[in-house]
C-alpha cells in the first residue's frame, strides 16, 4: 500500500514499489506502483512536460482499492534524458511496452490511461504485441492524433500558415522556463487551463511543468509538431473512452471528436465545460470517476488475482 508523508500540498505519496523498466533502446524508465498486489491494474501515462506527480489526485483516490502504475516518460521526472534521435513516437510505444512487461504479469489485463502525449503513447503502441496482451480498455484525456500545431488555439489569430509558424516557435522555444512566478502561472493558465481553474491547481501544474528539463521539452515539442498517429487510432480496438475540456487551447475539442469517430470501439467523449487541457488536475473527480468506471467494467478482478498468483509461483 502506498504511504503518505505529511507536509505542504497534502503530503507526498510514497509508492508501494518502484521499478525500472528497460526500453528497446536500453533507456531506463522510472515506474511507480501504488496500491495492493493482486488488485485490478490501472496504468497511467502523463503528457508533455509533466511527470508521475501529474496523476497525484487519481493515485490518492484509487490506490486503496486498485494497483495504480504510473511512469515517467523519457526525459521527464525521474526518467533520464536520451541522446538526440531518441525522442520519437516509436520510442513512446517502446517505453509503454517495457512498462507493461515489467509491471504486469504475462497475460494480465489492465486499464491504460494517457493524458495528452500519454494518450498519443496509447495510439503509437496500439496493435503492438505487449499492448494487445495487456490492454483491457483505454482512457484518452485531452489528446490528439495529428495537426496539433495547426489546430492549436493558443494564439487568438485566424487559422493559417502564419498562426501555425508562430505557434510552432512558441511551443518549441528553447528559452528556460525559470522559476515559477505570478506571471508564469498566468501564462500557463491561459495556455493550458480553463479560465475558472482554482489557483492552487494552477500552481501545482506550474511546479510540474517548470521542473521538466529544457532539452526534453524542446525535443518532444518537435515530435508533437510533426505528429501523425491517425493510423494508430484505428488500431485501438479495445473499448476506448475520451475526456476533453471544452476550453482546451492546445488540443481543442475537434481532436477528441475526430478520434471518437475513427475508433473501432468508441465509448464516446465526455466534454467538460470550462475545463482546459490539464483535465486530470482541473477536473480530478471526473477523471477519477471515469477511471473507476472503466476498470470496474473491463478489468476482471479474478483474472488480476490469478495472474498475480501465477507470477508469485514463478518467483
Amino acid at each position: 500500500m502506498s504511504r503518505l508523508l505529511t507536509g505542504g500540498g497534502g503530503g507526498v505519496l510514497i509508492p508501494s514499489r518502484e521499478l525500472t523498466a528497460v526500453s528497446a533502446d536500453g533507456s531506463r524508465l522510472h515506474v511507480e506502483v501504488h496500491g495492493p498486489d493482486g488488485a485490478p491494474a490501472i496504468v497511467l501515462a502523463h503528457g508533455w512536460t509533466c511527470s508521475t506527480l501529474f496523476w497525484d489526485a487519481q493515485i490518492r483516490a484509487l490506490a486503496s482499492e486498485y494497483r495504480v502504475i504510473a511512469y515517467d516518460q523519457r526525459g521527464h521526472g525521474r526518467t533520464p534524458a536520451v541522446a538526440r534521435g531518441g525522442y520519437t513516437t516509436e520510442a513512446l510505444a517502446d517505453d509503454l511496452e517495457a512498462v507493461l512487461a515489467s509491471a504486469l504479469a504475462p497475460g494480465e489485463k489492465a486499464l491504460l490511461a494517457g493524458h495528452s502525449m500519454g494518450g498519443m503513447t496509447m495510439m503509437a503502441a496500439a496493435g503492438r504485441p505487449e499492448f494487445e496482451e495487456h490492454a483491457a480498455a483505454v482512457l484518452l484525456c485531452s489528446t490528439g492524433s495529428s495537426r496539433l500545431v495547426a489546430e492549436s488555439l493558443i494564439l487568438p489569430m485566424r487559422a493559417g500558415g502564419v498562426r501555425t509558424r508562430i505557434t510552432r516557435a512558441i511551443l518549441g522555444a528553447r528559452a528556460p522556463l525559470g522559476p515559477v512566478t505570478p506571471l508564469s502561472r498566468k501564462i500557463l493558465k491561459y495556455g493550458t487551463m480553463g479560465p475558472g481553474t482554482a489557483s492552487d491547481r494552477v500552481s501545482r501544474c506550474a511546479r510540474i511543468v517548470h521542473a521538466c528539463p529544457r532539452a526534453a521539452r524542446v525535443a518532444w515539442s518537435h515530435v508533437l509538431g510533426e505528429l501523425d498517429l491517425e493510423a494508430g487510432v484505428r488500431e485501438l480496438r479495445v473499448p476506448t473512452a475520451i475526456v476533453a475540456g471544452a476550453a482546451d487551447r492546445l488540443t481543442p475539442l475537434l481532436h477528441a471528436r475526430a478520434i471518437a469517430a475513427a475508433l473501432p470501439h468508441s465509448l464516446g467523449v465526455t466534454e467538460l465545460t470550462g475545463v482546459g487541457h490539464m483535465t486530470p488536475v482541473e477536473a480530478p473527480e471526473v477523471v477519477t470517476a471515469k477511471l473507476r468506471e472503466l476498470v470496474t467494467a473491463y478489468v476482471d478482478v479474478s483474472g488480476a488475482d490469478r495472474v498475480c498468483s501465477e507470477k508469485e509461483d514463478v518467483v
